[in-house]
């Protein structure tokens, strides 16, 4: 399992990253200063590490200066309310492998995040998921019925991903609307109730005429079919 170390010093900030990280399927260690980032990766190496650049005591540049002259090769993110240029070639230079700037999208930290993980980890299979008639190729963000691809929204997609990730078991309107949306995107449960009826149309129904996505007594949705990594082709 692929394990991520989130360090940001806003406590609300960190905890939704530990939530959106470890519903993606990660394992997550969070920490808030540059200095107990250093001894949480020392204790436990992580694949990846997503940096905030303002921290209280030893800040962003500081940390990943430390681990460059360590020699050490861990992928980081770097996150910063500043966008200035100048802060951003810093931040690369030092060695860091991608910056996104503040207020961000889940869904675009979620794409960096496995494009990061694609480069430093060639040898890692391919996201594909099989569930009855489909394909879901998690990288792609596409996803296919019987050979054809199903057009949808990358937000149509993300909810869609939270719930065959995690087949069977039920998400609240709540849960959902905290996992595939941002904070300051002011959704409300109906909008949930909108995209999962949306999902429903371009998904279709199965041969009983049922949805795929389940109404689990008005507390939120299921996906309904067993779900398995689609193995790789024999060389």
């Amino acid at each position: 399992m692929v394990h991520i170390l989130v360090v940001e010093d806003e406590p609300s900030l960190r905890q939704l990253l530990v939530n959106n990280l470890g519903f993606e399927g990660y394992s997550v260690d969070a920490v808030e200063d540059g200095i107990p980032a250093l001894a949480a990766h020392q204790s436990r190496r992580a694949d990846l590490i997503i940096l905030d650049l303002m921290l209280p005591a030893m800040d962003g540049f500081q940390v990943l200066a430390a681990l460059r002259q360590r020699k050490d090769p861990v992928p980081v993110l770097m996150l910063t309310a500043r966008g200035e240029e100048a802060d951003r070639v810093k931040g690369l230079s030092i060695g860091a492998d991608d910056y996104l700037v503040k207020p961000f999208s889940v869904l675009e930290l979620s794409a960096r995040i496995k494009a990061i993980l694609r480069r430093t980890q060639p040898q890692a299979p391919a996201q594909v998921l099989r569930s009855g008639p489909f394909r879901f190729d998690l990288p792609a963000l596409e996803a296919f019925r019987d050979g054809s691809l199903v057009d949808m929204t990358p937000r149509e997609f993300r909810l869609l991903e939270i719930l065959i990730t995690h087949a069977g078991r039920t998400h609240s309107r709540n849960e959902l609307l905290s996992l595939a949306w941002e904070p300051d995107a002011r959704p409300t449960p109906r909008t949930v109730d909108v995209h999962v009826a949306n999902l429903r149309k371009k998904l279709g129904e199965d041969d009983l005429g049922r949805p795929y996505i389940a109404t689990v007594g008005g507390e939120g949705y299921r996906w309904t079919l067993g779900v398995e990594a689609e193995r790789p082709l024999e060389p």
